[in-house]
């Protein structure tokens, strides 16, 4: 492995092995608390224009498979920080190890770095942009590079994380079904002699034992802001029939589809980038139920009026604790945000439903008269605790209502 340096904007520099992908990356580095599920996090959309570090010191001692992959195209992080990256994966559901992956995606990552450091550097001084580069070895070059780029919430990401077309999707969540295992293993084999998504290191590696959902009766129409596989997955087994349209789809074509209620998806970047999507989602308030998650909860806070703002060093992990106000009852959860609605410059047009105990922010709101909805963590969890997968029947139910 060769040399790589991480220069961040404030001149603080980290010298390591790189991994993945030769070259350089420039993103907003933040860090992230989970022990597993790197292949979740690393292709989540939300990540687009970040460099992720992991706080738990070995990643990738379990591989990459075909099926844990959370958007279209795979890796949506700029680059990876890790303490130790695993070379040699075992887990029997393994095809190809972190380092191919990363290399096959062209990601660049840095490795044998002091992670610990670099995480109380972030929650000291924030999260900020940096620069990973296997091909410059000067930190006065790099750091000049990094500081001239004018930062994420200049860009809108959305644009480049969402579907090109509108598409529908009729997979529900995986079921542990062991009796199973054999004939998903011949549909395996059968399809990885045709052609593989992934080289895989074995020539018949086994496809988890699952049964996937089917379609359900009432119909919802989820915008993709940078949406995530498992938010679709809790959908269909919440019932739904679920058709998802390109983020800058006009609220007018969507009300012609005659769905029963709306999502608004996670994402990446600054909210108020996405100027079409706010100016949808005012045109669809009153008209349909919606449910927003993330991106789609800071988007319905600024198309009602309200404000948003960026959080020290955002909230980025599956450990998060945050309290329902109406039934008391706590739920670790998975996020992954920077920004945050401030409920009170919606005047009253809503209430508080959540908060994280962490550090009060404010996570949930419902609005006092429509059958409108939002969350700015991710109750699908992938990777994280399915503590909030209870939210998707909650929306159901008030489109029944």
């Amino acid at each position: 492995m060769s040399k790589a340096l991480l220069v961040l904007s404030d001149g603080v520099v980290f010298e390591g092995e790189g991994f993945g992908s030769e070259g350089e990356t420039i993103g907003e580095v933040v860090f992230n608390t989970s022990m597993t599920g790197y292949q979740e996090i690393l292709t989540d959309a939300s990540y687009k224009g970040q460099i992720v570090t992991m706080t738990y010191p070995q990643i990738g001692n379990y591989g990459i498979n075909e099926e844990d992959i959370e958007s279209q195209g795979g890796i949506k992080a700029e680059g990876f920080i890790v303490k130790e990256v695993c070379e040699f994966p075992s887990n029997w559901r393994s095809q190809i190890s972190l380092i191919e992956y990363m290399k096959k995606s062209n990601i660049v990552g840095i490795q044998g770095i002091d992670t610990r450091a670099l995480t109380r550097h972030l929650r000291n001084h924030g999260a900020q942009m940096g620069i990973i580069s296997t091909v410059d070895s000067k930190p006065e070059s790099l750091l000049e590079k990094v500081r001239k780029h004018p930062g994420i919430s200049a860009f809108d990401l959305v644009k480049e994380v969402t579907t090109s077309k509108q598409y529908k999707w009729e997979e529900g969540c995986w079921k542990w079904q062991p009796a199973d295992a054999e004939i998903q293993n011949s549909k395996f084999k059968t399809q990885n002699s045709k052609n593989s998504k992934l080289q895989t290191q074995n020539s018949n590696p086994p496809l988890p034992p699952f049964t996937k959902g089917g379609l359900g009766g009432i119909k919802v129409v989820v915008y993709d802001f940078g949406i995530k596989f498992n938010i679709l997955r809790n959908l269909v087994d919440a019932g739904f029939d679920v058709t998802v349209v390109p983020a800058q789809t006009p609220a007018e074509k969507v009300l012609e589809m005659n769905s029963d209620g709306i999502v608004l998806s996670n994402g990446p970047g600054d909210p108020q980038t996405v100027t079409y999507a706010i100016e949808s989602t005012k045109k669809l308030m009153g008209k349909k139920p919606i449910f927003g998650i993330c991106l789609g909860h800071q988007i319905l806070g600024l198309a009602m009026g309200g404000r948003t703002y960026k959080l020290k060093f955002g909230h980025h992990g599956g450990n998060h604790p945050v309290k329902d106000l109406s039934t008391g009852r706590v739920e670790i959860t998975s996020q992954n945000h920077n920004y945050c609605v401030d409920i009170n410059s919606l005047k009253g047009q809503v209430k508080l439903t959540h908060k994280n105990l962490y550090d009060g922010t404010e996570e949930g709101m419902q609005h006092v008269e429509l059958p409108i909805f939002s969350v700015q963590y991710h109750p699908e969890a992938g990777p994280g605790p399915n503590d909030s997968d209870h939210l998707f029947k909650r929306f159901r139910e008030m489109i029944e209502r």
